[in-house]
């Protein structure tokens, strides 16, 4: 079976720090509010120059560079997003000409939200292996959002958790244990009449009624607690690997208590579980990209490494998928 392993990494952050003391200036909440509910001190935001496809070609510049892998060896280029500059064209699409990429291959975006790390490298994995090249036989997978745009500045149950920032990586495929699972519970997001409100993007009527994100907070946290673990053993077993043989758990970062509770529950070492949510908050499709791109500057990740990624998003959709680290 061909699996995947991950040749390098690549991070862009905005130059914005907003800080739980920033947000109490402009709304009811404080600190400790925040902290104790979700576990997050800090967040970046775009600035001035700034946007969700700048942060993209940035962070696969950066994983393209450090791979040691040519032009001419790129088969595919995808985006994990929901919020690119534009519906079309993709984000993708337009790292072609920056990067100097060839043009005769794939370039396109994925949005499964915050599942969208697992949904873009399995499709990656999928794609490489369906089209066997040996003259282009990597992929550049990044992730990103620019969700600041889409917080409505009177709802703190989302402007408090959501970030901008985006992770890239280089992958290709080798011989080796592999798994995948992924998957939607429709019946939880939003239905026709918009009586379940999960999570999901509004969009502007003829009134020019602004695009927010909206969020059921209690319902994504039952969602989320029930999902992972669910994700996290499918995959595993599927790979015909235990619990013991992952070095690495990177679950999105949506909320502390979430991977909190997920550590718990299935009584998993705690110190296996990376977790940034602190510092960047919650980015989306972008979030477990980042995990290892800082994993991978601050040393923890090692030549062999099974890191088992998860996510849970708008959809609500579920992903989670084994790679190896180069």
């Amino acid at each position: 079976m061909y699996s995947v392993k991950i040749i390098s990494t690549g991070l862009a952050l905005p130059s914005r720090t907003i800080t739980n003391d920033d947000l109490a200036k402009v709304e009811e909440t404080d600190d400790a509010w925040i902290r104790k509910r979700t576990g997050i001190g800090e967040r970046r935001f775009t600035g001035d120059g700034e946007s969700a496809n700048q942060l993209a070609l940035d962070a696969a510049r950066s994983a393209f560079e450090k791979s040691g892998v040519s032009k001419e060896q790129i088969g595919l280029v995808m985006v994990a997003t929901l919020s690119g500059n534009y519906s079309t064209p993709s984000v993708a699409s337009q790292m072609q000409e920056p990067l100097s990429l060839p043009k005769d291959i794939p370039y396109l975006d994925v949005n499964a939200a915050c599942s969208g790390a697992a949904y873009a490298i399995e499709f990656a994995r999928s794609y490489l292996a369906a089209n066997l090249n040996p003259q282009k036989p990597y992929a550049i997978v990044t992730g990103v959002e620019e969700l600041s745009k889409l917080l409505d500045p009177s709802d703190r149950t989302t402007n408090i958790i959501f970030g901008d920032g985006a992770g890239a990586v280089v992958m290709t495929l080798e011989e080796g244990s592999y798994a995948s699972t992924l998957g939607a519970e429709s019946s939880l997001a939003i239905n026709c009449g918009g009586a379940k409100n999960s999570i999901s993007l509004n969009t502007p009527d003829a009134s020019h009624t602004p695009s927010y994100i909206r969020m059921d907070g209690k319902e994504v946290f039952r969602f989320a607690v029930r999902i992972l673990p669910y994700c996290i053993s499918e995959t595993v077993s599927k790979a015909g690997l235990t619990f013991e043989d992952i070095d690495w758990f990177i679950c999105h970062q949506a909320n502390k208590r979430i991977i909190d509770h997920v550590v718990r529950a299935m009584k998993l070492p705690k110190e296996k579980f990376y977790c940034n949510v602190d510092h960047i908050g919650n980015t989306s499709g972008a979030s477990i990209f980042i995990c290892l791109a800082e994993m991978e500057e601050q040393g923890l990740l090692h030549s062999g490494d099974t890191l088992l990624l998860a996510g849970f998003g708008s959809g609500l959709t579920w992903g989670s998928c084994v790679v190896r680290y180069r």
